[in-house]
């Protein structure tokens, strides 16, 4: 597929740059993982999905699911940036009154959002219904499922991803933020889920392995998973938590926490570099 590495890393950048301004002017909200996807939404949005912001709710748009619904400022970014809405929106983040809430949510009928999010383990089910639907329908849109390495420990996440083999939903295509921290810790040490390659292959997924920040890596697995029939793609994303931001990465404490106005200056100067 069409692929402009320069273009999907500037955006990147953008989205990184915008979420931790929303975040600071918020004063609360989940930083950590929120910018640590910003590659991969980057590469969604500007060079795999196909869309209307003229027409959000076009028929034959590709679809994506936020599981992860504490990220919800990456969401929300990548949007602002795509044009579905004005960026200035973005800083009314967790306000009253504001369409952009802590988790993202339908009823706010913010343009792009496909549903509302915030309980763990429920986003691939939804993907799938949305994938079985095209399928049924005979449309050739995709769907697309953003989740948390955390959010694997919620057993309906496993019953859905049987499913998803089972209906040999090649259109469909979960994407894991495999960053290895959860609010609490480590992922090994709450809950361990390696080898979570293999345990995905078992359930009957292609599994393709990457390096989450790398933009090459990022659209040739798109690109494998568009080509897969048959059964549906799992693209494990190695990512580090807080990308970006060298002073944070890594430290789950940045899971739920956000700079202080003066912490967005020293943040901002890093993310440049």
């Amino acid at each position: 597929m069409y692929s402009n590495i320069n273009l999907t890393k500037q955006k990147a950048h953008n989205i990184r740059e915008t979420i931790l301004r929303s975040l600071t002017e918020a004063g609360s909200g989940h930083l950590g993982g929120s910018i640590d996807l910003a590659d991969i939404f980057s590469v969604l949005y500007f060079n795999e999905m196909r869309y209307d912001i003229n027409n959000p709710s076009w028929e034959d748009r590709d679809r994506l699911i936020l599981s992860i619904g504490h990220t919800a400022p990456v969401l929300y970014a990548s949007l602002a940036e795509a044009g579905f809405f004005p960026k200035d929106e973005c800083m009314t983040l967790r306000k009253i009154g504001s369409r952009l809430q802590g988790h993202p949510s339908k009823d706010s009928e913010l343009p792009g959002v496909e549903t509302s999010a915030g309980s763990l383990g429920q986003g691939l089910g939804i993907a799938i219904g949305m994938a079985l639907s095209a399928k049924m329908d005979e449309k050739n849109y995709r769907t697309y499922c953003v989740m948390g390495d955390g959010e694997l420990q919620e057993g309906s996440v496993w019953e859905a991803a049987m499913a998803a083999s089972n209906y040999r939903l090649d259109n469909l295509c979960a994407i894991i933020d495999r960053n290895r921290l959860q609010i609490d810790g480590s992922t090994e040490n709450v809950m361990a889920l390696e080898p979570l390659d293999e345990k995905w292959t078992s359930f009957g997924w292609n599994v393709v392995e990457i390096d989450g920040h790398d933009h090459n890596d990022i659209v040739d697995a798109f690109d494998v998973a568009r080509a897969t029939k048959g059964q549906p793609t799992l693209i494990l994303a190695n990512t580090i938590m807080g990308k970006g931001v060298k002073s944070i990465e890594n430290d789950n404490k940045w899971h739920g926490k956000v700079p202080t106005k003066e912490q967005l200056i020293d943040f901002l100067n890093e993310l440049e570099k």
